[in-house]
């Protein structure tokens, strides 16, 4: 049997198909599963609006008055974004300057979060966390009913 091929080698082929694949795989899941992926903070300052944001927050005010009737998102932001492609920056200018002094209000902010966030976390905190689960309501109502069985006895 000059042809036949022992069990050895087509393991090894397999085997070695098999650890390319894996090797391919692998390098697609570089991003963190849900497990992994670390919770928000909701003590966390939101990031300032570009200036633009600051426009469309002024221009959907405008276009409610205008176009009382109109419930699409989609034709609000079509119409701020033509509007904004069209202003010179003359005109861009008032939102510019906005959006960089919410920008420069946020670095104070943020600088003093992660400050804040260096030194560990809260006492107050803490405390609040180590309180019982029971609500208060079923605090007071476990008292009510201690004194109403020493009344009956």
């Amino acid at each position: 049997m000059k042809g036949a091929k022992s069990k050895a080698e087509t393991t090894k082929k397999a085997d070695s198909k098999l650890s390319v694949k894996r090797k391919a795989s692998d390098r697609g899941s570089k991003k963190p599963t849900k497990k992994e992926k670390a919770g928000k903070d909701p003590n966390k300052p939101k990031r300032p609006p570009s200036a633009f944001f600051v426009f469309m927050a002024e221009f959907r005010e405008q276009f409610k008055e205008k176009n009382p009737h109109n419930k699409s998102v989609a034709t609000v932001g079509k119409a701020a974004g033509d509007k904004w492609k069209s202003m010179s920056e003359s005109d861009k200018a008032p939102y510019v300057a906005k959006a960089t002094k919410k920008k420069t209000e946020y670095n104070k902010t943020i600088a003093a979060y992660n400050k804040k966030q260096s030194e560990g976390p809260n006492d107050a905190e803490e405390d609040e966390e180590v309180e019982s689960d029971k609500s208060k309501s079923e605090i007071n109502d476990e008292d009510d009913d201690e004194s109403g069985e020493e009344d009956d006895e």
